[in-house]
């Protein structure tokens, strides 16, 4: 029987604890065994969190009513707010995708930045767009070099130097940042929670409350951050969230940079630039006979 998504924190939370113990005795051994457990409870509990969002979205769907095709002259403060929503396709994806990895900080997921941009924007981004746009931003600088203040592109492994299936990133950020080595996924996660809960800050200081879908998004994170989340409180705290994730990183961060900056130090040293963004040709056309698209 799978184990509930309650469970899978739990032992979650107890792994990042023994792993905190196991790297201050400087037990590398120990360290090693604890990681690779902890990404394998990692895995697990994404499944589970992405079966149960597939579950509640199932149920929200049937139970939201049809909208009329015609707007009736009286109408409810929510429609109000409704018609005020910007038309669709009026900011370009790529502009929004720019918007929601400058907030994370750190390469993502289509599914991430989606769920991020219509967290915090106003009009929906649909990630099913992305694969197309990131061919589209490697024909652009093929033929325009960087004529672009920044291009949409591809995060890169740090063994192969190819790219990280399903993760996007920026041009402008260095090549170590957009380099995924074993421990990154958990740093970059950290990373996120981190972006999130500074935007909620932000919106808080200006006077602008941050909407429901942007709350919903941070107890994400911090349900699976140690010492990030209270129970017993309405909301996450973002002061709070981002103090156990800077803790947490601390953990990895060494080890991670050492991996991060040895992978950009070749990538520079073989890579044209067209390669560092995008990946080597090879890999990319081997991962559109595969399956059709990029992910």
């Amino acid at each position: 029987m799978a184990a509930s998504l309650e469970d899978l924190e739990q032992r979650l939370s107890q792994l990042r604890t023994e792993l905190r113990g196991a790297v201050r005795a400087r037990d590398k051994v120990e360290t090693a065994r604890i990681r690779r457990t902890l990404r394998e409870a990692e895995a697990a509990w994404e499944h589970a969190l992405e079966a149960e969002a597939e579950s509640e979205s199932a149920t929200d769907v049937g139970a939201l009513p049809t909208e009329p095709q015609t707007q009736p002259t009286s109408v409810t403060a929510g429609e109000s707010r409704r018609k005020e929503r910007p038309v669709h396709g009026s900011i370009p994806i790529r502009e929004q995708v720019h918007q929601a990895l400058t907030l994370l900080g750190a390469p993502a997921s289509p599914k991430l930045i989606s769920s991020t941009y219509e967290a915090f924007f106003t009009e929906p981004l649909v990630a099913t767009k992305l694969a197309s746009l990131r061919r589209d931003e490697e024909r652009s600088f093929t033929a325009q070099g960087y004529a672009r203040p920044y291009y949409i592109c591809a995060a890169l492994t740090h063994d192969r130097l190819v790219p990280a299936r399903g993760l996007l990133a920026l041009s402008t950020w260095p090549v170590e940042r957009r380099i995924i080595g074993p421990l990154s996924p958990r740093v970059d996660f950290l990373t996120h929670a981190v972006g999130t809960a500074e935007q909620i800050q932000r919106l808080a200081t200006a006077g602008h409350p941050a909407p429901d879908a942007a709350w919903r998004l941070l107890r994400r994170f911090a349900l699976t951050i140690p010492g990030a989340y209270d129970a017993s409180a309405q909301e996450p705290d973002p002061a709070r969230v981002i103090a156990a994730a800077h803790a947490e990183a601390a953990v990895h961060q060494q080890e991670d940079d050492q991996q991060r900056q040895a992978a950009a130090q070749r990538a520079r040293g073989q890579l044209a630039d067209v390669q560092q963004l995008f990946g080597s040709a090879p890999m990319r056309d081997a991962l559109r006979d595969a399956s059709g698209t990029l992910s």
